[in-house]
């Protein structure tokens, strides 16, 4: 087996670096990748992202935000989580088979104390009935990855708030709440490895796997970038990872519905997002005005779904006939929270 440990901290640059790898590199023998990110939220390729993240805090906390190749569901990640993904040929592996690709992590585990720790369900691992991982998977040309998380020291808190965990899918686990479902790993080792940071981790984790002493010792299967490897990245990182449209626009056609009390009465938003862009609005509720907010809703087709453009479109009109007693700057934070 060979390896990579990315030096990068940017989801964005990691998510390019494993597809580039993955289409563009042959290794005669499966490669595994290791990646740490600053905060970010990660939502699958499937998923409509206005409906799987805190828009609000997002924006506030400077989370950044990006979608993969692979399904599955959203996830946040910080720099107390350590990625991992196994890169093989698509015919070695049945895809959705998971527990062939996490059961290896499992087991290193093990050897670190952490015993409790099992793959669950369909793709997640827990230890001690809480999760503290989740993988997802993908194929292509013949080439296929599976990656993961690995919690170790996250903060969970954040979490909690960056993500939008539907309501069924806390009720479907038996749980009152995300922050009741998940844990860190560093509490569930031996003490011995519980100071560690997320790079000691990574490579007390990565010598398990390779049944080796010593970094030294398996140097040779450690690939390094090339010069014109990282060109290539930085092409698909700002086509993909980084393009509004990968990220925002390919969510699919969905209603959105923004709803708050002022003082001056109630405003009840729905909104047809399409494409990432405001496709249709209308305003119900108890407020007043002289004008018909209709009007309003008709300059707000065609901007682009977030807090900056939709302030941005907001600027030059006066929003006063329409919402009596209700400040333009509130109404952008009903639209965008």
């Amino acid at each position: 087996m060979y390896y990579v440990v990315m030096k990068s901290n940017d989801i964005r640059r990691n998510l390019a670096t494993e597809q580039y790898l993955m289409n563009q590199k042959n290794f005669d023998e499966p490669l595994l990748l290791f990646y740490i990110e600053k905060p970010c939220i990660i939502v699958g390729r499937n998923q409509n992202t206005y409906e799987e993240i805190n828009q609000k805090y997002v924006e506030d906390h400077d989370i950044t935000v990006t979608r993969r190749l692979s399904g599955g569901g959203g996830i946040y990640q910080d720099l107390g989580n350590l990625c991992f993904s196994f890169v093989v040929n698509a015919d070695s592996e049945q895809f959705g088979d998971f527990k062939s690709f996490t059961q290896p992590i499992v087991d290193a585990l093990h050897q670190m104390g952490a015993t409790t720790a099992e793959v669950s369900g369909r793709n997640d691992m827990l230890v001690d009935g809480k999760k503290f991982s989740g993988n997802a998977m993908y194929t292509k040309n013949g080439k296929t990855f599976s990656h993961g998380t690995l919690s170790w020291d996250v903060d969970l808190d954040v979490l909690t708030q960056a993500l939008n965990v539907p309501a069924d899918k806390i009720a479907s686990k038996g749980i009152k709440s995300i922050r009741q479902r998940v844990t860190n790993l560093k509490g569930h080792v031996d003490p011995e490895y519980q100071n560690m940071s997320t790079e000691e981790f990574r490579d007390v984790l990565l010598l398990n796997l390779m049944h080796a002493d010593q970094l030294a010792d398996i140097a040779d299967r450690e690939y390094q970038l090339t010069a014109a490897d990282e060109q290539a990245i930085d092409k698909i990182f700002n086509d993909l990872y980084s393009n509004w449209d990968w990220v925002y626009g390919k969510s699919p056609k969905s209603t959105i519905q923004k709803r708050k009390h002022f003082d001056f009465g109630t405003i009840d938003a729905r909104l047809l997002i399409e494409n990432g862009k405001i496709a249709n609005v209308k305003f119900y509720g108890d407020f007043f005005g002289s004008g018909d907010a209709n009007e309003l809703a008709e300059k707000l087709v065609g901007t682009v779904y977030d807090r900056e453009h939709l302030a941005s479109t907001l600027e030059p009109i006066d929003t006063t006939p329409y919402f009596t007693g209700i400040p333009k700057t509130e109404l952008v934070e009903l639209l965008a929270q």
